[in-house]
């Protein structure tokens, strides 16, 4: 091998990322840009976010507020977070030691495990888990415990999350509602996690980026708001996917001040601070939000998209399973004769012509199912077009 070749290789790479490959993400919708596929695989919406949320930001720009923000947030979003989470669950955070903006909740989660987990602690995860917790954990020198969520109801065994717990254990992160399943955790299931945390001491980290996608019955209930649970919890959520502008990217924390001063510590030295007119436009989102009567309608738009999508694959034979929250259907494809679902995903987007994710990526054992994730945050011609390839691939 020449000098030339090695300084290029993996010999120039770190030993904490070497083992992280791309993205299934970026995997997929790059396959899915390749072969013209509809692409319900990443989690972004192809329909126009709220105009008047655009207008907040080209106002913000206009009035040349275009320079550093404070590094955690500025002062204005941080206050209305604080209002929205005292209205909505009744939690009294501090807008100046307990709110955090950083530019999307996945810095927020990295954030967390650098500022929490020492070299050797073990943090227990729910599998299947977004595929970002993992790598945050390891770059922090941490390590994965993994508790299974079991289809098709995904349920957890309470005995099993008492025997991940070990003298290491330093916290525990949580998803609810849950990508990729759909699940919004039970008030039965929190308290058990809850406990848990009570009795061993554990900080929770708990990402709730898809609080305003719950479909009724379900209800979507904060770890934090649990019996002393606030001082022990960090709460992360998104604007992003709330607001249905994912490029963006403005996340937020709320955490007890040590907890928000080691988050602060971290994000520093990552971004220091996230983009100034759009803290500015999310401000006003989030202000105007319910007197717009935006939740309600924004829920409703997303339940007419996920009856449809689901139609459309039980049409299909694909068997969908209903979910509860957030924006994706999953599906058991086992019954079709794939070698796995990696297989099945790459077969129908460039044979059929719709792209899915394939959630073994999710997990770290992959499970006995063979899985399909489709989301449903896609405008009505996109998802009637998927519908088309699918019915006719069925016929």
């Amino acid at each position: 091998m020449s000098l030339d070749t090695d300084l290029r290789g993996a010999g120039r790479m770190a030993a904490r990322v070497a083992g992280f490959g791309t993205s299934i993400f970026s995997e997929m919708s790059a396959l899915a840009r390749a072969h013209g596929a509809v692409n319900l695989s990443q989690g972004f919406p192809d329909f126009p976010s709220p105009e008047w949320i655009r207008a907040a930001a080209e106002q913000a720009i206009a009035a040349d507020l275009n320079q550093y923000a404070v590094s955690h947030g500025s002062p204005r979003l941080r206050q209305a977070l604080a209002a929205q989470e005292a209205a909505a669950y009744g939690l009294d955070y501090d807008p100046d030691r307990e709110v955090t903006v950083t530019s999307g909740a996945t810095e927020a989660i990295f954030a967390a495990m650098l500022a929490l987990v020492n070299p050797g602690d073990e943090v227990i995860v729910f599998e299947p888990c977004y595929d970002s917790y993992v790598p945050g954990i390891a770059m922090a020198g941490g390590a994965a415990r993994y508790v299974r969520l079991e289809a098709p109801d995904w349920r957890f065994d309470p005995a099993a999350l008492e025997a991940a717990v070990t003298p290491r254990t330093r916290l525990i992160l949580l998803n609810t509602p849950h990508n990729p399943t759909g699940k919004v955790f039970t008030p039965a299931e929190l308290e058990t996690v809850a406990d848990l945390c009570r009795r061993h001491n554990l900080i929770a980290v708990t990402d709730e980026v898809y609080e305003h996608i719950v479909f009724p019955p379900a209800r979507h209930v904060p770890l934090a708001t649990l019996p002393g649970l606030r001082d022990r919890t960090v709460t992360i959520s998104s604007t992003s996917k709330t607001f249905s502008l994912t490029g963006w990217k403005i996340g937020y924390a709320f955490a007890p001040p040590d907890l928000s001063e080691a988050i602060r510590r971290v994000h520093q030295f990552v971004v220091f601070c996230s983009v100034t007119p759009l803290q500015e436009a999310m401000a006003t989102a989030v202000e105007e939000a319910p007197g717009r009567g935006y939740y309600a309608e924004f829920l409703a738009a997303y339940a007419t998209r996920r009856d449809f999508l689901y139609d459309a694959l039980d049409r299909a034979g694909l068997r969908p399973q209903q979910p509860q929250g957030a924006y994706f259907i999953m599906c058991d494809v086992t019954h079709l004769g794939f070698a796995d679902d990696a297989a099945f995903a790459r077969y129908l987007t460039t044979e059929v012509g719709v792209a899915a994710i394939p959630p073994s990526a999710f997990y770290h054992t992959p499970p006995p199912q063979q899985l399909a994730r489709f989301c449903f945050a896609k405008n009505p011609q996109t998802l009637q077009a998927a519908a088309d390839r699918l019915a006719a691939w069925r016929r």
